[in-house]
């Protein structure tokens, strides 16, 4: 029996070009009636999922069309801004040719290679300088003979300093007031005015400071509190005080830190108060500068407590230690004299209250936790005269007893740094022929309370006794360029590491370093290291090649920045001679 079967389905006739118009004035239509919000919804979804108004895409974009030019045509005109005042002018001497043509070849290499911080290069990385990383130095030469920046190349070098934090002080003032007229018209180099708002405030105008804290951003009002505190940190904090118990924690803590530059007594009505703040950050921040504040009441709370746990003792038999009296102000040390450590049992309130935190992280015990802050907190000229009258060289030489050494030398070392007592930091440093781990202690952070040419003698001794393997921290506290004795140490290190086969790869850190602090004068002197050596048997394969390749860039880079500190200097002096015989 036969049975009916469907028509196969056929597709629909094309519509002819009257009807396909026919559908655009349709679509067109469906816009013009308000529809916009139809004709989104099937552009967004798709003409699959959701039929378009006129039934195709065709008439979905037509309609779209005539809508976009409907509405446009019913908006509003624009009320045309008010043009810009002209940027302010710059009386600065300009750039010498070759100076300038050099700063345009470091931008362009930095935008070319992208941002790198220092130290940050790892692998193989040619025989040419790194240009980028000479940006900083050239910066701080320009601004320190003078020289105002070129209009042209004020976009390249904001977007410099957008890009590295380490770039802005140097180009801001290298840029001078352009930089924040520019600034105002492109929200990319909005932190311009962050950083640059303390250079454009008139010194004898102190309502324009009133008007920029009341109505600020604030990252403008954050930076008018720096600037201030380094023309008058007593006007600063007035400032603070005037609007404090309105302003939201977050940005009471940045205030509070900007307090640290001009630190002083009159400060400490005003921090005591913020220890009772609601927020905990800041009420550590304001212990914290408290206990920085020589003579503060804070800090001989801190004494007082800090004492009560630290005493002198004698070491007995089987290794007994009794505390005794602190033995006058002779500066002897008796034989068997020894540290006795009793840490505190609880963390009270009133403890709290002066910053010292009660829950310790993992891995380390309470009481230990507590001495530390305590001990760090307190002023170090307590210790002298708690410990007998020792001089602070005799004082870390004395043995701790009850394993607590490692936890009184270490918030020894927080106090050392924080205070900056340098007589407390270089008993601590000691010689330098422990490697960092067997001290407790960041040795770089003692190294920076030091004088700079001591700090270049220290290291030049480590870099002797330990390699290169531990140098880096210490290395980048050093002054800039570093002192004869430690550029010898480094080059000889580089040298044994070369000599003993090893890749160069693993200092490149170092090298990186090398390249921008070693005196430019050494350049001459160290090229014989820039040859390819003759390989041994055992050595790495193309090791000395590779180090070839380390030293002439090495070579490369101190003569180029010899070069381009010339062109800064020279171009100065004939400026200034110009002036002169003008």
């Amino acid at each position: 029996m036969a049975t009916a079967t469907a028509p196969a389905s056929t597709p629909a006739p094309a519509a002819s070009p009257a009807e396909q118009a026919g559908q655009r004035a349709a679509a067109a239509a469906a816009g013009s009636s308000g529809n916009w919000k139809e004709l989104v919804a099937a552009a967004l979804l798709g003409a699959e999922r959701r039929r378009p108004p006129g039934g195709s895409v065709t008439a979905l974009l037509d309609a779209a069309a005539a809508e976009t030019v409907r509405r446009r045509a019913g908006a509003r005109a624009v009320v045309p801004g008010q043009r810009p005042e002209p940027a302010p002018p710059d009386d600065r001497a300009p750039l010498p040719t070759a100076a300038e043509q050099r700063l345009a070849t470091l931008l362009a290499d930095r935008a070319l290679s992208g941002p790198s911080p220092a130290g940050a290069a790892a692998g193989r990385r040619g025989s040419g300088p790194d240009l980028g990383e000479l940006l900083p130095q050239w910066l701080a030469e320009a601004n320190a003979q003078g020289y105002r920046a070129p209009a042209a190349l004020l976009p390249a070098l904001l977007d410099a300093a957008r890009a590295r934090t380490d770039l802005r002080a140097e180009t801001l003032a290298f840029a001078g007031p352009r930089a924040l007229w520019l600034a105002r018209q492109n929200a990319d180099w909005k932190f311009a005015l962050r950083d640059g708002v303390r250079r454009r405030l008139p010194e004898e105008r102190p309502e324009e400071a009133e008007q920029l804290w009341q109505e600020g951003l604030f990252a403008e009002r954050v930076a008018l509190l720096a600037g201030l505190r380094q023309r008058d940190p007593e006007a600063a904090l007035a400032l603070l005080a005037s609007t404090w118990q309105t302003e939201r924690a977050e940005d009471r803590l940045m205030f509070l830190d900007s307090l640290r530059q001009g630190l002083g007594p009159a400060d400490e009505p005003f921090l005591e108060r913020a220890l009772s703040d609601r927020s905990r950050t800041v009420r550590a921040t304001a212990a914290e500068l408290l206990a920085a504040l020589p003579g503060s009441a804070l800090g001989a709370r801190m004494a007082e407590r800090a004492r009560g746990c630290v005493s002198l003792g004698h070491m007995g038999r089987r290794g007994r230690t009794d505390r005794t009296d602190r033995g006058g102000s002779s500066g002897e040390v008796p034989p068997g004299t020894a540290i006795v450590v009793e840490a505190p049992h609880t963390c009270d309130a009133d403890m709290q209250r002066d910053g010292v935190i009660p829950k310790p992280p993992t891995g380390r015990g309470e009481r230990a936790w507590w001495l530390g802050q305590l001990v760090e907190a307190a002023p170090l000229e307590v210790w002298s005269e708690q410990l007998g009258g020792l001089a602070p060289a005799q004082i870390v030489t004395l043995p701790v007893a009850d394993g607590w050494r490692d936890d009184l030398h270490a918030a020894w070392c927080g106090a050392a740094v924080r205070q900056r007592n340098a007589t407390w930091a270089r008993a601590l440093i000691g010689e330098p022929g422990e490697p960092f781990a067997e001290g407790p202690g960041d040795p770089a952070k003692l190294l920076s309370v030091l004088p700079e040419e001591e700090r270049g003698e220290w290291a030049a001794r480590f870099v002797a006794a330990h390699g290169l393997s531990e140098a880096f921290r210490i290395l980048g506290v050093c002054g800039v360029p570093w002192p004869l004795p430690l550029g010898r140490a480094v080059v000889d290190a580089l040298e044994i590491a070369r000599d003993a086969g090893s890749y160069p790869w693993s200092f490149s850190g170092v090298m990186g370093l090398a390249e921008r602090c070693l005196d430019p004068a050494d350049a001459e002197r160290l090229a014989p290291l820039a040859a390819v050596p003759d390989e041994k048997e055992g050595e790495s394969p193309g090791a000395g090649a590779y180090w070839a390749e380390s030293f002439q860039r090495l070579v490369a880079t101190l003569r180029l920045r010899s070069a381009m500190l010339a062109e800064l200097r020279e171009g100065r002096q004939e400026v200034v001679q110009e002036e002169s015989e003008g």
